[in-house]
């Protein structure tokens, strides 16, 4: 859809680029920003013209850039050790969106929308992300990504902030991982989302999304009973109505879904 209040546009190149004037937004994918007519807009900051790496593999682990796009983020080589890789393409899959939106839309644009079906969220959540920001106020913090969520679209952001990186540490990628999810319609957005991961020291992380509001995250020292797990789940705070799902169905399916992802875990274990 036209952005038919934008009158301005200019390419961002340094930090001091980033301080927005009055009804300006920063664009990377622009896929969400495009789809609405969004008439507060009326300039664009392009991020993409910043010199940011896309994607940086180290010995701390992987560093995700702002401007990565999620078709970029796929096509990287597989690293040696790093068993969590493919987890990036299983959420990629659980998108409602094509290979077509995958060349444009950005991981961290993903993230930054903030809504509960964040397929890219999620996994970048299960798999302990923390986003480097960029503060409007000229100062760096650091936030876990499953604490930037505040709401079904809304979170910690303040007016100017930029998500500069998502920083995923090495043991986390070398994690088994599980996702499963749930949808009214074959093709619809998901009405919940659950994801796994299984450290090489035993612990695991289970984590919902699309099915609450926020992130719920959950935390075992070792591999925990899939009954106990689905319980704890469905006991979780966030579950919500809308046209995509009733709460007591959300809540319901994802219980059901937290002993598949333990049971696929457990199959690794064994």
């Amino acid at each position: 859809m036209d952005l038919t209040a934008v009158t301005g546009y200019r390419r961002a190149t340094t930090r001091d680029d980033l301080a927005l004037a009055p009804g300006e937004t920063f664009l990377a994918g622009g896929t969400w920003v495009f789809s609405e007519p969004n008439r507060d807009v009326t300039g664009l900051v392009d991020l993409t013209s910043m010199p940011w790496d896309a994607v940086e593999v180290s010995e701390a682990g992987l560093r995700i850039g702002a401007t990565c796009t999620i078709a970029r983020l796929l096509a990287e080589p597989q690293v040696d050790g790093w068993a969590a890789q493919p987890f990036f393409d299983d959420a990629a899959n659980a998108l409602l969106a094509s290979f077509k939106i995958w060349n444009e839309a950005t991981v961290v644009g993903n993230i930054c929308r903030s809504f509960a079906a964040a397929a890219m969220l999620a996994a970048c959540a299960t798999l302990d992300g923390t986003a480097e920001i960029w503060a409007a106020d000229g100062s760096v913090r650091h936030e876990p990504v499953a604490a930037l969520p505040t709401g079904n679209g809304t979170n910690t952001l303040q007016p100017g902030d930029v998500v500069r990186a998502v920083d995923i540490p090495a043991h986390a990628m070398g994690a088994r991982t599980s996702l499963h999810k749930i949808a009214l319609a074959e093709l619809g957005r998901s009405g919940a989302v659950v994801t796994g991961r299984r450290d090489e020291d035993g612990a695991v992380t289970v984590v919902v999304t699309a099915a609450t509001l926020t992130p719920v995250v959950l935390r075992f020292p070792s591999m925990p009973d899939a009954d106990a797990v689905a319980a704890q789940v469905r006991a979780a705070d966030g579950y919500y109505d809308d046209a995509l799902g009733s709460a007591d169905w959300r809540q319901h399916v994802a219980g059901v879904l937290a002993t598949r992802v333990i049971a696929d875990l457990e199959e690794d274990h064994a």
